[in-house]
């Protein structure tokens, strides 16, 4: 989504989570005045008064129609753009990715083809070519790295600290901005009943209980063979000894 024109950037500072002046790509979230999820944004400025707004597929219009019964007198444009998108591991050029990590731990065969792309052909983690990494590789990554995924992790109901959104997406010394309020108060006077945790689990599926010492703490979001990711209740120590639909887990992260 483009954000584009004179007061561009005063109105996405008063709208986002984060300091859309801090640097050239900036991720946020846009948040309901009670600081639940609308959706989360990756912000590049491709010019002074030029932006480009990333979210999921899905969630396009939800975001346009968010900015623009807000935007009353500010000189801007808020139109949709078609763009190809690339998924990042690592850095590209100095700007980080979605995921942490470096190409080289990716498998980069092209199925069928018996060919490998080597490292030096993509040194950011770069990798658009259809099928070059299988969705399963990515999804492990994803998971072992602990970076949620909207409709998973993410939807309407979750809080930013609870998937720890609050350490990368929000700006504590910047203006207003919708949920300020709520989202600063949890920080500095509260904490997150659950927190999105990494779980080592030889198997698991999308919604088993998570239990400890006999008691249900939290559900699986995410899951491949070896590892998984859900929600555990805050008090649960790191390292303690779970339960996920029976077999033995372990909270790593």
């Amino acid at each position: 989504m483009r954000v584009a024109g004179p007061d561009a950037e005063d109105y996405l500072q008063r709208m986002v989570s984060n300091d859309v002046t801090r640097g050239e790509l900036v991720d946020a979230l846009l948040l309901t005045p009670r600081g639940r999820l609308i959706a989360p944004l990756r912000i590049w400025r491709r010019a002074d008064d030029d932006f480009l707004l990333l979210t999921e597929p899905d969630l396009g219009e939800v975001v346009r129609s968010a900015l623009l019964r807000s935007r009353f007198a500010s000189k801007c444009e808020i139109e949709l753009e078609e763009h190809t998108s690339t998924v990042l591991f690592g850095e590209a050029e100095g700007l980080p990715g979605e995921i942490p990590g470096t190409v080289e731990a990716l498998d980069l065969t092209v199925p069928g083809g018996g060919k490998t792309v080597p490292p030096k052909a993509a040194p950011s983690g770069d990798f658009t070519v259809p099928g070059m990494v299988k969705s399963d590789d990515l999804e492990r990554a994803r998971i072992e790295a602990g970076v949620p995924a909207w409709g998973k992790e993410l939807d309407d109901t979750i809080l930013p600290a609870e998937a720890g959104l609050d350490e990368t997406h929000i700006s504590f010394t910047k203006g207003c901005y919708p949920g300020q309020e709520p989202v600063a108060r949890l920080r500095h006077r509260g904490h997150a009943n659950r927190r999105l945790r990494v779980l080592e689990v030889e198997s698991a599926q999308p919604g088993d209980e998570i239990e400890h010492e006999g008691k249900v703490v939290g559900r699986v979001t995410s899951a491949v063979p070896g590892v998984a990711l859900g929600y555990v209740r805050a008090e649960v120590p790191e390292g303690a000894e779970l339960a996920i639909a029976g077999a033995p887990a372990r909270q790593i992260v």
